[in-house]
């Protein structure tokens, strides 16, 4: 499932693409009626929250997007005057410019075609207030209060490895950026959120504001610090980028050249060292 800098990365670019102009909402599979609300309309901006895009219209509505597991957006640039390219396979939405190759001043035009996601459909502001009272403090929101995390974390009895992935305590953290920052400040997943303290949580709170920023800058995880990048290829193929124990199971770790160890924390895989994540014996 996509993380948080991953949203937030959309919603900076479909700002850049769509903001301050009329577009073109389509559903080429048919299962985005509403579309025809906004088709038409001028798009205002694209905002996040944790694993939510929203795209505002004028008049006050919003398209809300939930990628799921399998959603994701094409991205194709069109030149001034031509047609942008037939959909291919099961788009749900189609967004792009008001005009045939759209752009203006002879600039090509963006589309961008939704494809699989968890939930697509038109709310107004009020539903996007209720989607982020119902989620933790974001770490990519500027005006995010981390107490709010930290007043119930610290009242849990649940392993804080779980809580990391609680979007009601936190919003936007996936497996890989919980794995990573419990390894980079040497925490046991397993221990109770009730038994971290809070100079522990700060700690995680401002690595993950760093560390997601610079997802939305790059369009990738990175965790690595320099002096631990041993020029590996990762496990899922040269283009990933590395990880410290995320899907390295049963390989050395960069830091104490332990095994990583692959285990189940709700439902849910976790990757860890135990030697440098002390407090759990294997």
């Amino acid at each position: 499932m996509p993380e948080g800098h991953t949203l937030h990365r959309l919603a900076r670019l479909h700002t850049e693409y769509f903001a301050g102009g009329p577009v073109r909402v389509s559903s080429p599979q048919g299962r985005f009626a509403d579309h025809v609300v906004v088709d038409g309309r001028y798009f205002e901006h694209a905002t996040a929250v944790g694993k939510h895009l929203f795209h505002h219209y004028e008049g006050g509505l919003v398209v809300h997007v939930h990628l799921g597991l399998y959603g994701f957006f094409d991205t194709h640039l069109v030149p001034q005057g031509e047609e942008p390219p037939a959909p291919v396979g099961q788009v749900r939405m189609r967004v792009g410019a008001m005009l045939p190759g759209g752009g203006s001043e002879g600039r090509p035009a963006h589309y961008v075609d939704l494809r699989g996601p968890t939930r697509c459909d038109v709310i107004d502001e009020a539903g996007v207030a209720e989607v982020r009272g119902r989620l933790g403090p974001d770490p990519l929101d500027p005006d995010a209060d981390p107490g709010r995390a930290w007043a119930r974390i610290t009242r849990s009895a649940r392993p804080v490895g779980a809580l990391l992935m609680d979007q009601k305590v936190l919003a936007g953290v996936g497996n890989v950026y919980r794995a990573e920052v419990l390894f980079r400040h040497g925490i046991d997943p397993f221990r109770a959120g009730s038994r971290v303290t809070e100079g522990e949580f700060r700690a995680i709170w401002d690595d993950l504001v760093q560390l997601m920023e610079v997802g939305v800058e790059t369009g990738a995880i990175h965790t690595i610090r320099p002096e631990h990048d041993h020029g590996d290829v990762p496990r899922r193929g040269a283009d990933r980028p590395r990880n410290y124990v995320y899907q390295r199971d049963g390989w050395r770790c960069r830091v104490c050249r332990d095994e990583i160890v692959l285990q189940t924390l709700e439902a849910r895989t976790l990757f860890w060292c135990p030697t440098c994540q002390p407090g759990r014996p294997r």
